[in-house]
């Protein structure tokens, strides 16, 4: 089964411009995110794929693969079908280019859904971890998911959900992590869907899979993965980088 990591990257972003090209210690947002991916070992290729000069000389001038693609695209997964559609390849997994943490394990455990799946019943697998506390619960910058029994997504949103009638009585809350797992033919034909009207409400992607019909299998990770989408996340990231640095 060959794999491949795409990692959409967009240089304009409504609520933080440019947040991929601030630095995070000595590098920036998406070149760390980049190296990250390939310093795991586990694809036969990792590629950046974007819309954006500044962001395509980064990743070329630090020695990495890169391709060019439409500003057209409405979202990551619409990029990375352009980028992988001449790729030789089974799976496609797609990592957020503000999601420099993602950890080795956490990459792994999806692609073993896949080769745990010999009927190709699973087209589509993504990563959720645990949230603590009224503040990170009610941050719409948290998306969070509900999963049924079997941690097949119910549904995703900005949201707090589910909502606790009784207050204090529930205290499973996941926060999705943005990390896809795609079949090459099922990442194919999401791209060629128009988008629905909830995802285009929430603005989260995957929506789409879920109105079409289709399962997402939730994996559950503790590994420290925080997305970069707001000035304080990225605040707390640089703190994250010093404090991992200093006990080098």
């Amino acid at each position: 089964m060959k794999v491949v990591s795409i990692i959409p990257a967009r240089y304009e972003s409504l609520r933080f411009p440019a947040k991929l090209m601030h630095l995070l210690g000595e590098k920036t947002v998406i070149l760390r995110t980049y190296e990250n991916v390939v310093a795991t070992g586990l694809f036969d290729e990792v590629l950046v794929a974007t819309d954006s000069e500044i962001i395509y000389k980064e990743i070329f001038d630090n020695g990495g693969k890169v391709v060019m693609t439409k500003t057209t695209h409405k979202c990551g997964s619409d990029r990375i079908a352009e980028a992988v559609e001449g790729i030789d390849t089974d799976i496609v997994i797609n990592v957020q280019g503000d999601e420099p943490f993602v950890d080795k394990d956490s990459l792994k455990s999806l692609i073993e859904i896949f080769k745990d799946d010999p009927n190709q019943e699973i087209a589509l697998a993504s990563l959720m971890t645990g949230l603590n506390g009224n503040k990170e619960i009610k941050n719409p910058s948290n998306v969070k998911v509900i999963v049924d029994l079997k941690n097949f997504a119910l549904y995703f949103s900005r949201s707090v959900i589910p909502y606790d009638r009784d207050s204090d009585l529930f205290n499973n809350y996941y926060k999705h992590i943005g990390v896809y797992a795609f079949r090459k033919s099922a990442l194919l034909e999401f791209s060629q869907q128009e988008i629905t009207p909830l995802e285009a409400a929430e603005k989260i992607e995957c929506i789409r899979f879920l109105e079409y019909g289709k399962k997402i299998k939730m994996v559950y990770t503790d590994k420290i993965n925080f997305g970069i989408d707001t000035i304080e996340d990225l605040q707390r990231a640089q703190e994250y980088i010093k404090t991992k640095d200093s006990k080098r």
